[in-house]
């Protein structure tokens, strides 16, 4: 386990000092231009994907194969009329969209899409800050980001986006923990919390080979940190009519969307910083030319392309699987990543501890992995196992309030009451005397007169 030292890299913070102001504007500007874009074409993307998974043609009517429908949509949404209930706060409603995407801009600041280049005659990382907690500055963002949509639910002033807000919130809070959780092991392995200093350590092999299972539970919490199928349940349109942005139009709604298809792009991005090499050349490329493909500006080409992989994930999910029941989604977040995240994380430092120490030799850390392993497959098998439930007993009463909101199980509808008969029965013929008798007075004064 030797091997997985840090290799040494070029200082990309003295790069980054040195930049002019000019310069970094022009990547400030790059960088939100990089976002929008990918932004529109992620619509049309995901659009066609789950078009052609569905045996339909997609959009292909405004620009060649549809590229322009997304634009289109989005200029149509800018002139929609602006409507903000009454009952909803005015501030609270108009800034809720804004943290929303705000923080999801700022997330990508840290982002190595490259190593060494030169710009205008300036030698620079194709970066725009490199911060030493540069990692931590991406989880904060995608922290605040549900501020803006817990205060968006409750500044409508209305019960369904109040409860899409409160379904996010629990949402966020229980796979954050688990994604940070995740990337624990990235850390000890790299030894630093600088988003470049961890595309530099992985030169020679990267951590999705290392820390599998630490990248699995990171890709199952980037789906549920985003409110992405099959995890939308803070939006579930079948349940809450919209969600949290139900009272939302106009631009407003626009923000919204805008920062769901940057967060997604921003948590695929750190995915690729993290496990996938970064802005290295895939396995065999790099041994190319001496290492060629490696330098310059073929680093955002690979840096895009493994993030696109990641992004056609969301996407195939969206398409393929069901939205998950509220109680599973939970119970999967703290019952199973959670538990299996921590005893990872015990089982690398110990793997880390054995290597470094010179007695050890790579059998013993072989069979400790092999151990550790197994442990995790059966600790995910245990809880993936359903719960037994007890046998309802026939007498018993359901109580209001207990369990989930289901009628009675005894509960039996009554019969109808029978119809009475339309036509009545012809009577039998009585004696003449009893004629007589059962004649009325009124009758009888009748006859008499």
């Amino acid at each position: 386990m030797r091997y997985l030292a840090s290799a040494p890299s070029p200082n990309t913070g003295q790069l980054l000092a040195g930049d002019p102001l000019w310069l970094v504007i022009i990547k400030t500007l790059a960088i939100f231009v990089f976002l929008v874009v990918m932004t529109l074409f992620m619509i049309w993307f995901e659009r066609r994907v789950v078009a052609r998974m569905q045996h339909r043609p997609g959009p292909n009517r405004v620009g060649p194969a549809g590229l322009l429908q997304s634009l289109a949509d989005g200029l149509k949404l800018a002139f929609k009329e602006d409507i903000r209930p009454v009952l909803a706060d005015k501030w609270v409603f108009f800034l809720a969209p804004v943290i929303s995407a705000v923080p999801a801009f700022l997330a990508f600041s840290v982002m190595p899409f490259g190593g060494e280049v030169n710009i205008f005659g300036y030698d620079t990382a194709l970066q725009l800050a490199d911060l030493p907690v540069g990692v931590l500055v991406v989880l904060a963002c995608s922290s605040i980001g549900v501020y803006g949509i817990v205060l968006s639910g409750w500044s409508s002033g209305s019960p369904y986006p109040l409860l899409g807000a409160l379904r996010s919130a629990a949402q966020v809070i229980s796979y954050e923990i688990a994604m940070g959780l995740s990337i624990v092991g990235v850390i000890l392995l790299s030894h630093s919390l600088s988003t470049a200093e961890i595309v530099n350590s992985q030169q020679g092999l990267w951590y999705i080979i290392t820390l599998l299972p630490s990248f699995l539970i990171y890709l199952i919490s980037m789906v549920g940190e985003t409110n992405r199928a099959p995890f939308d349940l803070a939006e579930a349109e079948s349940e809450l009519v919209g969600g949290f942005h139900t009272e939302y139009s106009s631009l407003k709604f626009a923000l919204f969307f805008l920062a769901e298809y940057i967060n997604m792009v921003t948590v695929s991005a750190f995915a690729t910083t993290l496990f996938l090499g970064g802005w290295h050349a895939p396995w065999g490329l790099e041994l190319i030319a001496n290492g060629y493909l490696n330098t310059g500006w073929w680093g955002p080409l690979w840096f895009v392309g493994k993030m696109m992989v990641l992004l056609f994930v969301f996407v195939w999910l969206r398409g393929t699987l069901p939205r998950m029941r509220y109680d599973q989604f939970m119970r999967l977040g703290w019952k199973v990543l959670v538990p299996v995240s921590l005893v990872w994380i015990v089982l690398v430092v110990c793997i880390r501890a054995l290597a470094g120490s010179q007695a050890d030799s790579f059998g013993t850390v072989g069979r400790i992995v092999l151990i550790a392993i197994i442990i995790l497959g059966i600790l995910v098998v245990v809880a993936l196992i359903p719960e037994r439930k007890q046998a309802s007993d026939p007498d018993r009463v359901m109580v209001t309030g207990s369990g989930y909101p289901l009628p009675p199980l005894d509960l039996k509808v009554p019969k109808a009451p029978k119809r009475r008969q339309a036509v009545a029965t012809p009577a039998a013929p009585q004696e003449p005397a009893a004629v007589a008798a059962s004649s009325t007075p009124k009758e009888a004064s009748d006859g008499d007169s």
